[in-house]
């Protein structure tokens, strides 16, 4: 198959896993309904300035469809209290309850019938209207200027430009997390994170030209789920990896790899390339690289202390295999493309986009796609006339 014939298939495999545009733009206006409720002259978190934005899937335009086809989705957010919180007057309890208090209130001005439920760092709020949502809500402050410098040396370290780090650890935030020792206790010690500053870092790799760096460095704050109509080759990419391991992984979700370690070593491997064909075969290849290393490291590229793969080696997650089952999705996922970029045998093909990626095609329309002709074609082609007297070796069966 050519260039041109793989980036048409690819690019109809990415416009079945698109959210609708009805799901980002309800989950804008719910957000930002939400934000308006926390700042309102009554709200109890008014006077802390607070600071609503999205992260996650919804936040690097990667999000996917949900692999049941049921219309619901995880909306991942911060509450940054900007002001007026400090670990020396508030414990983690109780400024992930003064936010709990407050989106209590919400819940039952919206009429949203399901309880506000606690998760170990968020609140959630579930919508069951025509749209489900799952609005996870995670409470944060901001890091003082002892930890964002001590973040920024450690990502020049890691080889982030000093002017790029700058601006991402400017974001860094302490978040609440009930498993937390001091959970209960007001000392300076909060969980770092930085949802922000990824972003930022991922926008920092996703454009390539001069014009775009400067933009993503200069960017202070990063309020919008991005637009979402117009996704670059690396996005499309980390949508395609999502679905494959959503699919192969539907009976044991427990062991499967990831979004982040997906995202981020994607990611690290992308080079700026304009078709979604090279940013898959550089990714893919990239992905095989880091599992011949064996390495148990995926590191945070924003807090290079941090490592995302950490679960794999703890006791408790043991017996879930997690780096077993990356290394075996990795080399799955390889020869999963390896045969759809590079088979002509369109009946293959067309069985391994739809066991690997649950998207059912016509056969003639992949054929269609892909410049190829189908058994049907092949079967009523014109034969050819041969001139007697000729042997017919063909009969001699």
């Amino acid at each position: 198959m050519s260039r041109r014939e793989n980036e048409k298939l690819l690019n109809n495999l990415v416009e079945n896993l698109d959210l609708p545009d009805s799901a980002y733009e309800k989950a804008v206006k719910r957000y930002e309904d939400l934000g308006e409720w926390l700042g309102r002259e009554e709200s109890l978190c008014a006077s802390n300035e607070p600071h609503i934005f999205p992260q996650g899937s919804f936040r690097l335009g990667t999000a996917i469809r949900p692999l049941s086809g049921e219309e619901e989705y995880d909306l991942d957010l911060a509450c940054n209290l900007k002001t007026g919180i400090s670990p020396s007057d508030y414990t983690q309890k109780d400024m992930k309850e003064l936010v709990g208090n407050e989106l209590e209130l919400y819940r039952t001005a919206r009429n949203i019938k399901l309880p506000l439920e606690a998760k170990r760092r968020c609140w959630r709020l579930e919508y069951a209207d025509s749209l489900k949502f799952h609005m996870d809500i995670v409470p944060c402050i901001p890091e003082d200027e002892v930890k964002r410098k001590s973040l920024q040396i450690s990502m020049e370290s890691y080889g982030i430009q000093e002017s790029l780090a700058k601006n991402v650890s400017d974001l860094a935030v302490g978040i609440t997390d009930d498993r937390h020792k001091n959970y209960t206790k007001k000392v300076p010690d909060w969980m770092i994170s930085n949802p922000e500053g990824y972003a930022l870092w991922f926008e920092n790799k996703m454009h390539t030209t001069d014009m775009m760096l400067k933009a993503a460095c200069e960017s202070a704050q990063v309020d919008d789920v991005p637009t979402y109509n117009n996704k670059t080759p690396l996005q499309r990419v980390i949508q395609i990896l999502k679905r494959h391991r959503e699919k192969m992984f539907a009976d044991n979700p427990d062991s499967k790899p990831i979004s982040v370690i997906i995202t981020t070593l994607a990611t690290r491997s992308y080079t700026g390339t304009n078709t979604i064909e090279d940013a898959l075969r550089e990714v893919l290849a990239g992905l095989k690289v880091f599992v011949a290393s064996n390495s148990d490291e995926v590191k945070n590229p924003v807090n290079p202390e941090e490592n995302f793969a950490d679960r794999w080696e703890m006791p408790a997650h043991k017996h879930l295999q997690l780096k077993k089952n990356f290394h075996i999705w990795v080399d799955q996922v390889n020869r999963d493309f390896d045969l759809v970029l590079n088979s002509n045998e369109l009946e293959m093909i067309n069985e391994s986009i739809s066991k690997s990626l649950s998207i059912p095609m016509d056969e003639k329309v992949l054929a269609t796609i892909l410049g190829l002709a189908t058994a049907s074609t092949i079967s009523l082609a014109e034969p050819i006339k041969v001139n007697e007297p000729v042997s017919k070796p063909w009969l001699e069966v």
